[in-house]
């Protein structure tokens, strides 16, 4: 018998996991994969500036206890987009964890009206604000954990 097909919050949840081991920065693996009507348009992890070493090969550059020499995933993936000329406008953003502010400012400037991220890291400032920008923040550990309970909950299970 087949395995049943994902949904597409866990497809592409998946393939943003996948895009986090291209990470350079051993501090936090994070990958991004920007989506508009179920198509990819770009992806991103976090990384250093193009062209320069890698934190796994020469360090981090730390400043108030975190890398500062990485482009973050999240980032990555808009640069990625504008640099191929690809329109990310209305498009949705999933990512292994939750953006940074610096990321969520411009995930909300660049026109995307989603962000599904898997894990919530550190920064609660873009709660807010994405329900005034009209923003869907939502958490995808949330959502499953909430699915796996009650399955576990359910009789029969």
């Amino acid at each position: 018998m087949a395995e049943p097909r994902v949904d597409w919050h866990t497809y592409f949840m998946n393939i943003a996991t996948q895009v986090s081991s291209r990470s350079t920065c051993p501090r936090k693996h994070v990958g991004a994969v920007i989506v508009r009507d179920r198509t990819i348009l770009s992806t991103g992890y976090n990384g250093s500036i193009r062209g320069l070493p890698h934190c796994s090969d020469v360090g981090c550059v730390m400043e108030d206890g975190h890398c500062v020499a990485t482009v973050h995933a999240e980032a990555n993936a808009i640069i990625q987009a504008a640099k191929n000329g690809v329109s990310i406008e209305g498009a949705e953003i999933y990512t292994t964890a939750s953006p940074c502010w610096p990321c969520f400012k411009l995930i909300a400037n660049s026109g995307l009206r989603g962000v599904y991220y898997g894990e919530f890291y550190r920064d609660e400032r873009s709660i807010e604000v994405a329900k005034n920008a009209g923003i869907a923040l939502v958490d995808l550990s949330a959502a499953k954990a909430a699915a796996k309970a009650a399955e576990t909950a359910a009789p029969g299970a």
